[in-house]
């Protein structure tokens, strides 16, 4: 992915969000922009007119932190947006080439790993990687994610959500969980735009989804860290379930993620249901899901 280019639509679509109310900005008459003025930013950052001109074209060689920093608070980005940013400009600057070595053509999950997720027993648990691939899972977390692995998705979170028309059911609120899955990816490709498959996705679902195409465009960027979601599965109706996400220092860019029930609700009723269906399939908990061709980080 072009850095630059990402830079200068990331900074032009965050200016665009911010009124000038919103900024503390008074302001009279007719106004042909959305948003801020590039002179309105660089008055806020403390930066020249000249300089901030530069830096939204994409040109984040050299750009110092304190100025990232100061563009970030005149901008109003979250913690998401913030490191993005940063993300884009190291990129921008050289800093995003990782060591690299050989691997693999398949990923396999470590015999520790696997025991991780077999221990957890109440709830979905899987692993991940920012393409949102689910590389592996406990007898729960594959009996929940079923339709993602036997159909379009390809065992692909993001190829589930937007080519698969079950995925509108899978999620009741489809229109959140289709800009949390963008914004996802949108935030992998910060962290490193040379990932090859990560590109050929976003193409692959650029060409086949409106939907997806569009939000893509919108830049949004989320870290997905805990929450609470609402599932419809097929076997057992309506779930509510919290989550929480957990890097996997060992393997650099997978994510551990773990789905609960509030004790004693409803939603751990059907969740303990589709925990004795699961039981009476036998299935792996990991699988190789793809050719991993590339390289990896260290």
């Amino acid at each position: 992915m072009n850095t630059r280019d990402e830079a200068r639509q990331f900074l032009m679509s965050r200016r665009a969000n911010i009124s000038p109310e919103r900024a503390g900005l008074v302001v009279s008459g007719h106004r042909r922009v959305e948003g801020l003025r590039r002179s309105e930013v660089a008055m806020l950052a403390d930066v020249s007119p000249e300089y901030y001109a530069k830096i939204e074209r994409g040109n984040l060689v050299g750009v110092s932190d304190s100025v990232l920093e100061s563009i970030s608070r005149a901008l109003q980005l979250d913690d998401a947006e913030r490191e993005h940013l940063f993300d884009l400009a190291r990129a921008a600057n050289g800093g995003a080439q990782p060591v690299r070595r050989p691997k693999p053509k398949t990923w396999v999950a470590r015999e520790s790993l696997i025991r991780a997720l077999e221990v957890i027993v109440n709830g979905p648990a899987f692993v991940r990687n920012g393409r949102m691939d689910i590389l592996a899972t406990n007898a729960l977390g594959r009996a929940f994610y079923d339709e993602v692995f036997d159909g379009p998705g390809q065992g692909n979170l993001a190829r589930y959500c937007f080519l698969d028309e079950r995925a509108k059911t899978f999620y009741p609120d489809w229109e959140a969980a289709a800009d949390v899955t963008v914004a996802i990816l949108r935030t992998e490709a910060g962290h490193d735009p040379r990932d090859k498959q990560l590109h050929d996705l976003v193409g692959e679902l650029s060409t086949l989804s409106d939907a997806f195409r569009t939000r893509w465009g919108a830049h949004n960027v989320r870290r997905h860290g805990s929450g609470t979601k609402n599932f419809h599965h097929r076997e057992v109706g309506g779930i509510t379930l919290s989550y929480e996400g957990l890097e996997l220092t060992a393997e650099p860019g997978l994510s551990f993620l773990i789905y609960t029930a509030e004790p004693g609700s409803p939603s751990e009723q059907r969740l303990q249901l589709l925990a004795s269906l699961a039981a009476t399939v036998t299935a792996p908990p990991s699988r190789a899901l793809f050719d991993e061709t590339t390289t990896t980080k260290d």
